[in-house]
């Protein structure tokens, strides 16, 4: 499972990460936002890369930007693996995308946290971010019900409907682990 999950989620959070960055452009062309180079002050700082004022190096911008889409992309597909599939499934990881983000601009020091940003740039962010993970989720688990069908999960609350007692585990040669 996890070698096709790593595969699969890479594509996943490409696919995401390509659909994001289309819509951000489009947002801009109607807003005229300008571009965010805190991806590439982000990897410049993880990575030790000298930092530059100003407007950032693209390539470096959009290795953090993509690297970033697909590296998280895994992770979906291996709770679409795993059973937990579809529009829940994607606003859950819509939390994760965004804490993602928080976690490495807050700790490198190159971004704030939420709450002290303006409004219209806070829904912005979390609007192209949830289209990622919402597009990732979709590719995730199309590729997934394709490769593996019905996840452990799932065969699990298929035995019976509903959270039940009663109802034990799946045997342990039907789900992954050992």
């Amino acid at each position: 499972m996890f070698k096709r999950a790593l595969w699969q989620g890479l594509i996943a959070g490409t696919a995401g990460g390509v659909v994001m960055t289309l819509g951000e452009k489009l947002e801009q062309a109607v807003t005229g936002r300008p571009d965010s180079h805190v991806p590439a002050r982000v990897l410049q700082r993880l990575s030790g890369l000298p930092e530059h004022p100003g407007k950032q190096p693209l390539p470096v911008n959009w290795a953090m930007h993509f690297g970033q889409a697909a590296a998280l992309g895994v992770l979906r597909s291996v709770m679409a693996h795993a059973g937990l599939r579809g529009p829940l499934a994607s606003a859950k990881f819509t939390v994760v995308r965004l804490t993602n983000d928080q976690i490495l601009e807050n700790a490198t020091g190159v971004g704030a946290p939420p709450p002290t940003w303006p409004r219209r740039e806070l829904a912005v962010d979390v609007l192209h971010k949830t289209v990622y993970a919402f597009v990732t989720g979709v590719v995730a688990d199309a590729l997934a019900r394709r490769s593996s069908g019905l996840g452990p999960g799932q065969r699990h609350a298929a035995l019976r409907p509903g959270r039940r007692p009663g109802v034990g585990p799946l045997p342990r040669g039907e789900v992954y682990g050992r």
